[in-house]
């Protein structure tokens, strides 16, 4: 009997292995479903093409099939005792309400369009749907409740899809929407990233077995899942950028030394072996080919004045609150404002400029304008960025430095900013990543025109003229209109300008506009991490 029992264990051990094993492989089976789903959603893989010499629909179809199929194995196996579980007596009104919206959704759509029963009857079959895969999750043990109503779904879809009943020429034209229409484009891969969700998470639970390590391990599943979207969204969307881009960006481009502009450096005339129009040129009739030149520039000089007026006073405002400032009704209204400022549309920022700043300054659309407005836009999160990176500094930095009898000032200088400067640069990479890419501030207070010719690039530094009449230094580069790249990028897809021939293929300019102004983003990002960085390293050696 010993070696029966002995003998006994050891099948449980290797059947529940295998089992794991299954639905370690179903875990995987929805991490796939749900890469196809994100890259069907972009369009990276067509519904009428094939995947692995497989139609995508015939593969999305199966692996949804057999992942419903392998979960509803899961339960079942579970309840009858094929598989060593520990489940508790109900999945839980979350994991109810989260079965019934699918079939809500499935049963409404089925009655009132498929069998043609109209909008009331369709309410009664949704309403019928939802409550039924609510009941026979909730009621169930964990372990039938969790499997039964998704696995169903999943094989539902599934079989939908392998059967063509939705194809890739499937529309769904809603009448209660004019001109309005659901595509299999759209249905088909959200549908399926949605089944890669819930067939992930009851795969998860039945590989843990159900109970609190099967919630555990679902719950980590969705938060990988709903990581992995987030990364590959972004970079699907660089990569996406890059590639429409890339052409316009190399239209007219040569390498090879002896090919590029002339250059002077350390006195010395240089000619450099690269050569990009479309980043070296403005726009002039007789280019062979045409470029941003212009537009580049003064994104950067927008960009380097917003943060310079907008840091200075943020960090300055930020010590006044933190470090001499009573905690009181003053500084909570203080709070209020700046979070609501940082909430405001850019359009009002735009009018304020637009209404406040241009009569100011001749009357005229300028440089200076877009900075200044610019500035107030990342004036608010410079503020309270800072302010709580102070406020994250230990009181035990302040107590000790004045211990040794150093001044507050002295304190704040140079234990309290160091220590908090991190935070802030953080709080400055996420507001250049925002005002670098407004266009109603720069479309109302600074952009003189679309196409500026090359000869028109902003020169700030040269431009600096010292006077006889406070403020006793001038520069009418400051004063004059010019051109940024998202303001150019605005007019290149919603006008219409650019298709004309003088500036090549109109598709190929737009992208590789957007390129550019992707690539100074980032690179603005890059600095800003360099920077906080450095900083970080320094505040550990010291």
């Amino acid at each position: 009997m010993a070696g029966a029992s002995q003998t006994g264990g050891e099948l449980i051990e290797e059947e529940t292995t295998e089992t794991d094993a299954v639905a370690g492989v179903a875990v995987v089976i929805s991490a796939v479903l749900f890469v196809l789903a994100i890259t069907a959603m972009f369009g990276r893989i067509s519904l009428s093409g094939t995947v692995a010499r497989v139609q995508t629909l015939t593969l999305l179809g199966g692996l949804l099939t057999a992942l419903g199929v392998a979960v509803i194995a899961f339960g079942v196996g579970s309840r009858f005792g094929y598989v060593q579980t520990d489940p508790d007596p109900s999945a839980g009104l979350v994991a109810g309400f989260g079965a019934a919206i699918p079939w809500v959704v499935i049963g409404g759509g089925v009655v009132s369009e498929t069998l043609d029963l109209g909008p009331t009857i369709g309410v009664i079959g949704a309403v019928v749907a939802g409550g039924t895969a609510f009941a026979v999750t909730v009621l169930p043990r964990e372990d039938v409740g969790s499997t039964l109503p998704l696995g169903s779904l999943l094989a539902l879809i599934g079989l939908v899809f392998l059967t063509g009943v939705i194809g890739p020429e499937w529309v769904w034209r809603l009448d209660w929407a004019q001109q309005a229409s659901i595509t299999a484009g759209f249905l088909v891969p959200t549908a399926t990233l949605f089944s890669a969700l819930y067939g992930g998470w009851a795969s998860a639970k039945a590989y843990g077995g159900f109970g609190a390590r099967g919630r555990h391990m679902g719950a980590y599943v969705l938060v990988y899942l709903n990581a992995l979207s987030i990364v590959a969204f972004l970079f699907i969307l660089v990569a996406f950028v890059v590639v429409q881009g890339v052409p316009g960006l190399l239209n007219g481009a040569e390498f090879g030394f002896g090919t590029g502009p002339q250059a002077t450096i350390l006195g010395v005339s240089v000619t450099l072996p690269v050569s990009v129009p479309f980043v070296m040129n403005g726009v002039a009739l007789f280019n062979d080919f045409q470029g941003v030149l212009p537009a580049i520039v003064g994104t950067i000089w927008l960009v380097i004045g917003a943060v310079l007026l907008a840091v200075p006073l943020g960090v300055g405002a930020a010590v006044f609150l933190t470090e001499y400032a009573e905690r009181g009704r003053f500084t909570q209204v203080v709070e209020v404002a700046t979070n609501g400022l940082w909430s405001t549309p850019s359009i009002v920022f735009g009018l304020f400029g637009f209404a406040f700043l241009i009569p100011r300054f001749g009357n005229g659309k300028s440089l200076l304008s877009g900075m200044i407005t610019l500035g107030f836009m990342l004036l608010p999160l410079v503020v309270i960025t800072s302010r709580e990176a102070m406020l994250s500094v230990p009181d035990e930095y302040r107590d000790a430095s004045a211990a040794l009898g150093v001044t507050k000032w002295q304190t704040i200088r140079s234990v309290v900013l160091p220590a908090a400067l991190p935070g802030v640069v953080t709080g400055v990479i996420l507001g250049v990543g925002r005002i670098a890419g407004e266009t109603a501030p720069i479309l109302l207070t600074m952009a003189g025109g679309t196409f500026v010719p090359g000869s028109q690039t902003v020169d700030v530094l040269g431009s600096f003229q010292f006077t006889s009449a406070p403020p006793f230094v001038a520069n009418p580069a400051l004063l004059e209109a010019t051109s940024a790249l998202p303001y150019q990028l605005y007019a290149l897809i919603s006008a219409g300008v650019g298709a004309s021939s003088n500036v090549g293929n109109a598709d190929e300019f737009r992208w590789a506009t957007a390129l550019i102004l992707l690539i100074i983003v980032l690179s603005f990002y890059a600095i800003g991490i360099a920077t906080r960085y450095y900083f970080r390293r320094r505040l550990r050696h010291t």
